[in-house]
């Protein structure tokens, strides 16, 4: 598009070529909700659409300006373009790659949020540093999505078909000159205000967080932003910072997590000294398991699970059941250590560097030996490092697999992420014989149950199929812990042996109870005793990740003082906790609690109404006030001690 020549021709450019940079982002929105509408389609009834639009434009205009700042003071810089005719290409070049890059984003989120329950962040740089495998992954997705490509590709040549080009022409330099110094000085306070949100103290800058005030729930909050938004407001940002709700002194009247056992809590409940098995199955959604919701469907439901449904059957759990993030790299941290995910996963920050407990450590000083395995190259996303960190002496990946003549090496690799689950669950049960004596510490994380959700062909139609591609992968690795059951039977630490059995993160859900705040929280955790020591059955109550170290740390009667920020579940299952756009959420028996880290935004009692419709806040203040105390504490004393290295006793 051709711009007549005149004194104006600049600054009506960069209005026009900025109202058209915001056309795309709200198109990559478009996309962005019709790509992800099972996530947004039950709640989008309560959304405003103004509201949308207006936190939409407010985040589009930071995200906008800061990319194209360059290209504005270029535009407006008081040069005389008649004696520089290539300016204006330079610039048209400048903006249409800047814009197409934040574009390209925007579609790519499109597809990655699905997995993260989030728009993208600057951990993700860290997270990914050590894969090689995203090219391949990547260009998988591309197939898969060809339309978003078509897509981006149109709104590409768009900018360039539609960009306002100033033409050279007969205008007075003196006018010029002062229109582009008008224009600039202008043009520099209002970019200012759209960057930071604006010039009051309440509102700026603007971060993430700010989303969750034009919308209703937490994952509602992508909606409203942008993945460069999201990624400029994050990089170099610290995670952690005491929010100082509370007197520090103060803060451990409130909550604590230092764990002191003390009479019957220092005698074990189980016989001798047991072996322990952490089982961490991925993207295992508890939407998936037959056992916990058989009254779905009018009694029919039967899940995608059913080994999973028959181990249950004689194990621990409870009827409301957590994870404390939402992405594998956080679950290690929750299950293993007893520390959540909070603002950002805690392997990729610098409090990752701190001294850490956990199982592996605690019961290492008792004697215990420990390894932890993965079928993925071994440094593949920092699990090496932080079970390393965590305390644990062996470290079982690939590269020992392909080293075990036994097994089919790299041939076994399923060409994405890992070693398929089979064959590395079979080897992880004759290796944790053959490397581990009694009494031990075995993690485990499996891996085929993944984007981009392939089985092995001769598995091709042997598992149900279900309303997204996850279900058959998640009956292929369900299969897969049938026969690692199997083998770890005929070995001889088997009985003398606890299993607990967690997923890292739910994905791919797609009934409207898993779709709530917390429901995208909700996953299976059991704890099996082969020897029948332990009480069996789904008991009332809630628990949680982090709760896993402090009741195994019980059952096997550890007597010494520790750190946890979960509980023992078998002293009382009452509450859990867990993050995710910028919200915080308490459990508290029935009830939770929707907390921005300033004020209470939401409270529900999600037994009663499992589908979150019913906000209580109005309704109930003295109960949301009491939870948000409680959830304040938790906050503060998680912060204070990442920041100070305080996560174990000295």
């Amino acid at each position: 598009m051709k711009l007549k020549a005149s004194p104006w021709s600049n600054v009506v450019a960069v209005l026009v070529n900025l109202a058209l940079a915001y056309v795309i982002y709200m198109v990559t929105r478009v996309a962005f909700v019709m790509e992800n509408w099972s996530l947004f389609r039950e709640g989008w009834g309560d959304l405003s659409l103004g509201e949308l639009l207006a936190g939409g434009l407010r985040f589009d205009s930071s995200a906008i300006l800061y990319t194209n700042s360059l290209w504005i003071v270029l535009m407006l810089l008081p040069l005389y373009a008649k004696e520089r005719p290539w300016w204006h290409s330079m610039c048209k070049w400048i903006y249409v790659v800047v814009n197409s890059l934040g574009m390209t984003l925007n579609l790519v989120d499109s597809v990655y949020s699905q997995y993260t329950g989030r728009r993208t962040t600057a951990t993700f740089f860290s997270e990914f540093s050590n894969e090689g495998n995203l090219g391949g992954i990547f260009f998988t997705e591309l197939a898969g999505h060809w339309y978003l490509l078509l897509l981006g590709v149109g709104l590409v040549a768009l900018m360039w078909w539609l960009y306002a080009k100033p033409q050279a022409g007969a205008v007075s330099r003196k006018a010029y000159y002062v229109c582009n110094s008008v224009g600039l000085l202008v043009a520099i306070p209002m970019a200012v205000f759209a960057m930071r949100g604006g010039f009051t103290r309440s509102t700026r800058p603007i971060t993430v967080s700010n989303a969750n005030q034009y919308v209703h729930t937490p994952q509602q909050a992508s909606i409203v932003l942008n993945t460069p938004f999201s990624l400029i407001r994050t990089i170099g940002k610290k995670p952690f910072a005491n929010p100082h709700y509370f007197p520090d002194d103060e803060v451990e009247l409130l909550y604590s997590p230092v764990h002191t056992p003390q009479g019957a809590d220092t005698v074990a409940l189980v016989s001798g000294r047991k072996n322990v098995v952490v089982l961490i199955m991925e993207s295992f959604s508890r939407e998936f398991v037959g056992y916990y919701n058989r009254a779905w469907d009018g009694g029919t439901y039967r899940g995608y699970t059913p080994f999973l449904d028959s181990l249950l059957e004689h194990s621990l759990t409870f009827t409301h059941t957590f994870a404390n993030g939402r992405k594998s790299i956080d679950a290690m941290p929750s299950s293993l250590t007893s520390v959540p995910y909070f603002v950002e996963p805690f392997i990729l920050t610098p409090s990752s560097l701190n001294d850490l407990g956990g199982l592996a450590r605690y019961l290492g000083d008792e004697g215990y030996g420990s390894a932890f395995f993965h079928g993925a190259p071994n440094s593949s996303m920092g699990f090496q490092a932080f079970a390393r960190s965590a305390g644990f002496r062996q470290y079982v990946g690939m590269t020992e697999y392909c080293d075990d003549s036994r097994f089919g090496g790299h041939g076994d690799f399923d060409g994405h992420w890992a070693i398929w689950d089979e064959e590395f669950m079979q080897f992880t049960a004759l290796a944790i014989t053959e490397r581990l004596d009694e009494p031990f510490v075995a993690g485990f994380f499996s891996a085929s149950s993944h984007h981009p959700f392939r089985i092995p062909e001769r598995y091709q139609g042997r598992f149900p199929d279900g309303p997204t591609p996850l279900h058959i992968p998640i009956g292929y690795s369900d299969n897969a812990l049938r026969k690692f059951f199997d083998t770890a039977r005929k070995q001889p630490w088997f009985n003398n042996t606890i299993f607990v059995l967690t997923a890292d993160h739910t994905n791919q859900l797609s009934r409207p109870e898993s779709l709530t705040p917390l429901g995208v929280f909700s996953i299976p955790i059991l704890i099996y005793d082969p020897s029948g020591e332990l009480p069996r059955g789904m008991r009332d109550g809630v628990m949680q990740q982090i709760d896993i170290v402090p009741t195994l740390l019980h059952i096997l009667g550890y007597k010494k003082p520790y750190a946890a920020f979960g509980k023992d579940v078998l002293a009382g299952a009452d509450w859990a906790v867990n993050y995710s756009n910028d919200i915080y959420q308490l459990v508290e028996g029935d009830y939770v609690l929707l907390f921005d880290g300033e004020r209470s935004t939401a409270l529900y009692n999600y037994a009663a109404d499992p589908l979150q419709k019913a906000d209580l806040l109005a309704s109930e203040p003295q109960r949301a006030a009491l939870m948000e105390q409680r959830l304040k504490a938790i906050i503060q004393s998680y912060m204070m001690r990442m920041t100070t290295n305080n996560l174990i006793l000295r």
